[in-house]
């Protein structure tokens, strides 16, 4: 189901707000840039700072401009079981195509802790499941085995992986007897991550630059894992300009010179140091992004 360039869109603001237009206008933009999917109110859409109505318009909207275009994997994951499984029947009623789950941040429960989250969640909902393993932001993170595990689960079907580990696809892969779907989380290594037997990313950079993203992703489709090299070397500038300060101030800066939306964050998000800017700016400008 799911592929190739998938955006982690950011949430845009204005004036403290939702801003509706402007979600709307990146949705169809992403789609005509040719994106394989997109994933609302994950980390880059600063899901920990929307409140239950924000998080739940963010998904509605999405669907409704994606109106199916494209599959739309919708954040809906907590350290609370309840909440997880309120998001997901929300995303469910909403017509998403699937639903994002992160491990348990704060919590901060073992193997058997993780599998009976997920298995809960999973028992109580109805959409397919990606998990979301992330240790750097959950401290906790899911083992191979407990992935192999969980992967028995008939709607869990996939990883967005963000662990650093290039091992994990080809170990996972190992012991995960179904189709699977696996997503790297980290736009700099998903090249080797695909060539591990990785099938796209989860991007951040493709909230920028989605043409480009969507062509490397293709490239890698389609074994020329040179050319998608080359045009990852291209592109690693941009990966790491849009990182030099929390995601996702990195991102929306760059957007705001789109006209896609404005820069605004929520706290704890802070505005750019104008150095960061400048770096952005001249990056893009290279790229001939602007």
């Amino acid at each position: 189901m799911f592929y190739g360039a998938i955006t982690a869109l950011v949430t845009p603001f204005r004036n403290g707000q939702l801003d509706e237009d402007a979600l709307r206008n990146i949705v169809r933009w992403q789609i005509d840039q040719g994106i394989n999917g997109l994933v609302p109110v994950g980390t880059t859409g600063e899901s920990p700072t929307l409140s239950e109505h924000e998080h739940k318009r963010v998904i509605e909207i999405t669907v409704q401009e994606t109106n199916k275009a494209v599959p739309v994997l919708a954040g809906a994951g907590s350290n609370n079981p309840v909440e997880a499984v309120n998001y997901s029947e929300f995303a469910y009623q909403a017509g998403a195509d699937a639903t994002l789950h992160v491990a348990g941040y704060y919590n901060r429960p073992n193997q058997a802790g993780l599998y009976e989250h997920f298995k809960h969640v999973h028992d109580n909902s109805k959409l397919p499941i990606i998990l979301y393993n992330i240790p750097p932001r959950s401290v906790v993170g899911l083992e191979v085995a407990t992935m192999a595990r969980l992967a028995e689960l008939p709607r869990i079907i996939g990883v967005k992986d963000a662990t650093g580990d290039l091992t994990r696809p080809i170990r996972e892969r190992a012991l995960i007897n179904k189709p699977f779907n696996f997503l790297s989380g980290d736009d700099i290594t998903t090249v080797a991550y695909n060539v591990g037997g990785g099938n796209g990313c989860i991007s951040v950079t493709s909230n920028v630059a989605p043409k480009q993203i969507v062509e490397l992703q293709r490239l890698c489709r389609e074994g020329k894992y040179a050319e998608a090299a080359h045009l990852q070397d291209k592109l690693f500038a941009l990966h790491t300009a849009l990182f030099i300060e929390p995601n996702p101030t990195g991102p929306k800066y760059a957007m705001s010179l789109l006209g896609l939306c404005t820069e605004e964050c929520r706290l704890p998000m802070v505005p750019l140091q104008d150095s960061t800017k400048a770096t952005i700016r001249r990056i893009m400008e290279e790229l001939e992004l602007i």
